[in-house]
């Protein structure tokens, strides 16, 4: 199994499956990197959203994912930084599909919209499948210049 660098981050929504996915990463071999929160303290998602796919977007980690309540905010603030394709994912076909057809580098992942169980699943499927390229790739490429 191919291993990756992960910068992981969420908001206090998204807090407890963090953690979770983090220990299953790192149980997996993958190198991570928490941005937070550290706490299920209330709290503003962007502050810790960003820094994570900017983190990827420099190229400093090869995937990023991040959570949240539903997952939609955080897809949101990610798809903010430029070179970021994230893909909001609520099952394991979703998240093929965002890595295989979409290259996506950030998943974002709703705590209040799949089991912990499930969402450990998702992240490791979605780390799992490579992009397909072929007739994908020309998108990607306009989705770069746009």
């Amino acid at each position: 199994m191919k291993t990756y660098s992960v910068a992981i981050g969420s908001d206090h929504a998204g807090f407890a499956y963090k953690e979770a996915i983090k220990a299953a990463l790192l149980a997996d071999g993958h190198t991570v990197r928490d941005f937070g929160t550290y706490s299920n303290a209330s709290c503003d998602y962007p502050d810790f959203i960003r820094p994570t796919a900017e983190a990827v977007a420099r190229g400093e980690f090869e995937r990023g994912i991040v959570l949240g309540g539903s997952g939609n905010g955080e897809a949101i603030v990610a798809n903010k930084v430029k070179g970021i394709r994230c893909g909001l994912c609520w099952n394991e076909q979703i998240a093929i599909w965002n890595r295989s057809h979409n290259d996506g580098n950030v998943l974002s992942i709703g705590e209040r919209t799949v089991t912990e169980a499930e969402a450990i699943q998702i992240a490791r499927v979605w780390l799992a499948t490579e992009f397909e390229g072929g007739r994908h790739l020309p998108r990607i490429q306009k989705i770069e210049q746009a």
